[in-house]
């Protein structure tokens, strides 16, 4: 009888896959459920960290990738995972009549695109410093890219330009995936060359004991990432996902985890040392430069509102000002997910595509309420207290007196200054108005929109709140 040998390191790595990529997709599909269940996951993607100046996970992630490779690849990042997935689809041997791309042993060793790689890794690391450039350079994310394909699921915000550019890309990503396993990770992927830089000599590597291989070459015919040389008996770390598929394939038992030779790590310390320090400075840089709710007061006719047109766009408290938020923000769309009055939705600007920007025509944005700030994982909305929101102005609300259905149908209203929670909004007697009308404090207004949420007006709100640039503390 023919026994399969187990590979405990590969299941071990399959299963911890498992549990990041379910986890990360309920956690898009439904944050403000599972945030305190599961948001630590988001809190571990390498570069939202570096964005946040993480400096645990940060450590954490390059230990990690300094111990053992590029592990972070195959276990931690979703779309990595996801790309395994379509991988293990084209390893189907029904496939292989379609052609030799399709089946198992399709794979064969190549030459690594370091030029190409590094190319986009600068550009991306430069474009990602840019205030206006970062969200389109964010698309090379890979888990701020992942949470844009989940989050297009159930968003009803987005306009067929983010359908169409977020289905592109994923199309070229995963049939990359299906014909030539790991390209992108190891061509495109910044977040994977970065990574690189630092797996090429681990403490721990996968090696070839030229004593047992017989050249059958499977470990090579089947290596996702194309980074094993079977005629030279070597695995390029640097490429290396760290799947251990090859330890499993290998029937003569030649390829094993091993320590590395002390003297190899040496010869790469101080490379790795003066990489870190560049790319920190770096980092460092560029991070600091459902249903529908209807209410209406019992006033007018219900029917939708519609959003105002403000010149300067709302940002949640805590993202400090625009600046600061279009540098830090990766458009992943989990803040989105996690508010729980559906107030933030995805921006449709250009020079802000896809990061959110909010809106009170279905909610408004309680004072009490931080979901955002706990879930983002980059450091674009951040509170260093829960109770520091009901103090930070991001806007001040607006009276259009020709909307006001005080004036417009001569009823009496004060919508907005019932439900004003900080006393911003009185309503006062004028000489044009038989009831009274609002005035609005705006050094007491926090810009939390719930008089633009309440107002009965329609199409547009007769009170509306107007983004501030930079937020401050009332």
């Amino acid at each position: 009888m023919k026994h399969t040998k187990i590979n405990p390191l590969r299941a071990m790595r399959i299963a911890l896959a498992c549990v990041f990529l379910i986890g990360i997709s309920l956690l898009f599909l439904d944050a403000a459920v599972m945030r305190p269940y599961l948001g630590w996951m988001a809190k571990l993607q390498l570069w939202p960290s570096v964005l946040g100046l993480s400096l645990v996970t940060i450590a954490l992630l390059l230990v990690l990738t300094l111990g053992i490779g590029r592990l972070y690849c195959s276990v931690i990042c979703p779309l990595g995972i996801l790309q395994d997935l379509m991988i293990r689809l084209g390893n189907m041997r029904w496939l292989k009549r379609i052609g030799r791309h399709f089946g198992p042993n399709r794979f064969m060793p190549a030459k690594e695109h370091k030029l190409l790689r590094f190319i986009v890794l600068i550009l991306f690391i430069v474009l990602s410093a840019i205030p206006f450039t970062a969200v389109w350079a964010h698309f090379l994310e890979p888990y701020s890219l992942y949470g844009k394909a989940i989050s297009a699921i159930t968003s009803s915000h987005y306009t067929w330009a983010a359908y169409i550019a977020v289905a592109a890309l994923m199309f070229i990503i995963l049939t990359m995936a299906l014909l030539r396993g790991r390209l992108w990770c190891n061509t495109i992927c910044p977040v994977g060359t970065l990574l690189s830089i630092f797996s090429r000599r681990p403490i721990m590597a996968l090696a070839i004991d030229t004593n047992k291989c017989n050249g059958c070459q499977k470990c090579a015919k089947n290596c996702k990432a194309e980074c094993i040389d079977p005629v030279a008996h070597t695995i390029d770390m640097g490429r290396c996902v760290d799947c251990f598929d090859c330890i499993g394939n290998c029937s003569q038992s030649a390829i094993s985890l091993q320590l590395t030779h002390k003297k190899t790590a040496k010869e790469v310390d101080q490379s790795r040392r003066t990489f870190l320090t560049t790319t920190a400075v770096i980092a460092a840089t560029g991070a600091a430069s459902a249903a529908r709710r209807k209410g209406d007061g019992g006033l007018a006719v219900i029917e939708d509102k519609k959003i105002p047109d403000r010149a300067t766009p709302l940002r949640p408290a805590g993202s400090v000002s625009l600046k600061h938020f279009t540098e830090h923000c990766t458009a992943c769309q989990l803040c989105v997910s996690a508010c729980p009055q559906h107030v933030l939705r995805p921006s449709m600007n250009a020079a802000t595509f896809m990061q959110p920007e909010m809106a009170f025509e279905l909610s408004y944005c309680p004072p009490t309420c931080h979901a955002c700030a706990d879930v983002c994982p980059a450091g674009a909305i951040h509170l260093n207290q829960p109770a520091d929101k009901a103090a930070i102005q991001i806007g001040h609300a607006v009276w259009i007196k020709e909307n006001c259905v005080v004036l417009r149908d001569g009823v009496s209203c004060g919508n907005c200054e019932r439900h004003c929670p900080t006393g911003a909004i009185i309503m006062v007697e004028t000489a044009d108005a038989e009831h009274k009308v609002p005035a609005i404090d705006t050094e007491k207004c926090i810009g939390c929109g719930h008089c633009e949420y309440v107002c009965p007006s329609r199409p547009l709100s007769a009170i509306y709140v107007e983004g501030h640039e930079t937020h401050r503390y009332i």
